[in-house]
C-alpha cells in the first residue's frame, strides 16, 4: 500500500518538499505579483505623472467599476500569483488554466494578506488538481471541478483568517507610528520592510491602512533597504541582471534562498533599521503621496515618485513653502546610497565568520 501511494506520487510529479513548496512556489510565485499588482501601479505612477492619456484614461469598466491600464493588471494579481505557483509545480494545463479562478478567490477574499492565502491554497489546489489529472475518461470535468472547488473551499475557509492575520501585522505597524520617532523609524522600517520581502503584499498592507506621513516615510525606508540591500549584496551571483530585478523589481526573488539560508536577510534588515530613523528623526521623509506607495519601496521607482506627488501637493496646498535640495538629498541618501553602503559592510561581517556563502543568493 505504501508503495502504491509513493508510486503514484511520483508519477504525478507530487513532491512534498520545502524546496517544491518553500523556494519553487515562492519564488515564481514573486514574479506573478510583480507581472501584476507591481507592474500596474508602475505604469498608474507614470501614466499620472507624466500625463499620459492612454495610461490615465479608462478602458474597461465591470460592474460600474472604470480601469486603467495599469488598473485592470492590478486586478489580476491573484490569478497571476497562482498560475505562477502551477506553473512552478509542473501542473498540466487543465489545473493551471484553473488556477485562475482560484487565485482570484484567495486573493479577494485574503484581503491585505491575498498573496499569502494565494500561496497556501494554490499549492494545495495545484497538488490535488495534479492528483486527479487523466485518471478519468473525462478528465476536462474533473479536473477543473476537482481543482477549483478545492481552491474556491479553501478559498472560503483559509483566506478571509490569513487576512485577518495580516490586517494584524498592519495593526503592528499601526502602533508602531504612534511612537516616539526614532523607535518608530526602526520598528515600522523593520517590519514593512520585511513584508515586502514575504509574501504578503506591503504595498496592500500600506494602501489598506493608509500608510503615509512619517511612517510612510519609514516604511519607504525599509522596503528600499530591503530591495537596494538584496540587488548590492547578491550582485556578483546575479550581476546586473539581478541588480535591476532585485534594486527596482522585488527582493521578494530571494524569498527561496531566504529559506535556504536565512542569515543573507540579516544585512538588508540592519540596513531598513538604520535608514528607518534616519529617515524620521534626520530628514523628516514624509510619503504624503498615495499610501501605496510606502510599501513600493524602489520598485519601478514608484516610493520615490509618490514622495515627490506629496511635496508637489504640498506646496500646492500651501502646506511646504519649496522643494528644497536637502528634500532630494534625504529621499536619494535614504532609498539609495546608505542601503547599498550599509547592506555592504554588515554581509562583509557575515562572509568573514561564515554565515553567508557564495552562491547563496543566486538567483534561478
Amino acid at each position: 500500500m505504501k508503495d502504491g501511494i509513493k508510486a503514484f506520487l511520483k508519477r504525478k510529479d507530487i513532491v512534498f518538499s520545502a524546496k517544491r513548496y518553500g523556494v519553487d512556489a515562492l519564488g515564481a510565485m514573486a514574479q506573478g505579483l510583480f507581472c501584476s499588482l507591481l507592474i500596474g501601479t508602475i505604469i498608474n505612477t507614470i501614466g499620472t505623472q507624466f500625463d499620459i492619456e492612454c495610461l490615465t484614461k479608462s478602458v474597461a469598466t465591470v460592474n460600474g467599476i472604470n480601469y486603467t491600464v495599469g488598473g485592470l493588471a492590478s486586478a489580476m494579481s491573484g490569478p497571476a500569483m497562482a498560475v505562477a505557483i502551477g506553473y512552478a509545480l509542473k501542473t498540466p494545463p487543465l489545473v493551471l488554466f484553473s488556477l485562475i479562478t482560484v487565485g482570484f478567490a484567495s486573493n479577494a477574499l485574503g484581503g491585505a494578506g491575498g498573496p499569502l492565502a494565494v500561496l497556501f491554497v494554490a499549492v494545495i489546489a495545484s497538488e490535488l488538481g495534479k492528483a486527479v489529472s487523466k485518471e478519468t475518461k473525462v478528465d476536462i470535468l474533473v479536473t477543473p471541478l476537482v481543482t477549483i472547488g478545492a481552491g474556491v473551499a479553501l478559498s472560503a475557509w483559509w483566506a478571509p483568517a490569513l487576512g485577518k492575520a495580516a490586517l494584524k501585522f498592519g495593526e503592528i505597524i499601526m502602533w508602531a507610528t504612534d511612537l516616539q520617532p526614532f523607535l518608530m523609524g526602526v520598528v515600522v522600517s523593520v517590519l514593512v520592510g520585511i513584508a515586502l520581502t514575504l509574501p504578503i503584499s506591503s504595498a496592500a498592507i500600506c494602501a489598506a491602512l493608509g500608510l503615509t506621513g512619517l511612517a510612510g516615510g519609514a516604511a519607504l525606508a525599509g522596503c528600499s533597504a530591503q530591495m537596494i540591500g538584496f540587488a548590492v549584496i547578491s550582485f556578483k551571483e546575479n550581476r546586473w541582471g539581478g541588480l535591476v530585478s532585485q534594486g527596482i523589481g522585488t527582493s521578494m526573488l530571494q524569498m527561496g534562498n531566504i529559506i535556504k539560508n536565512p542569515r543573507i536577510w540579516i544585512a538588508p534588515i540592519m540596513a531598513s533599521a538604520v535608514t528607518g530613523p534616519v529617515a524620521t528623526c534626520i530628514f523628516k521623509l514624509k510619503m504624503n503621496g498615495p499610501a501605496v506607495s510606502s510599501g513600493m519601496g524602489t520598485c519601478g521607482l514608484v516610493g520615490q515618485i509618490g514622495v515627490y506627488t506629496g511635496w508637489v501637493n504640498d506646496v500646492a496646498n500651501g502646506l511646504k513653502s519649496s522643494i528644497t535640495s536637502m528634500d532630494y538629498v534625504g529621499l536619494v541618501l535614504v532609498s539609495f546610497i546608505l542601503p547599498a553602503i550599509i547592506a555592504l559592510a554588515v554581509n562583509a561581517v557575515l562572509k568573514k565568520i561564515g554565515w553567508v556563502k557564495e552562491g547563496d543568493m543566486k538567483l534561478e
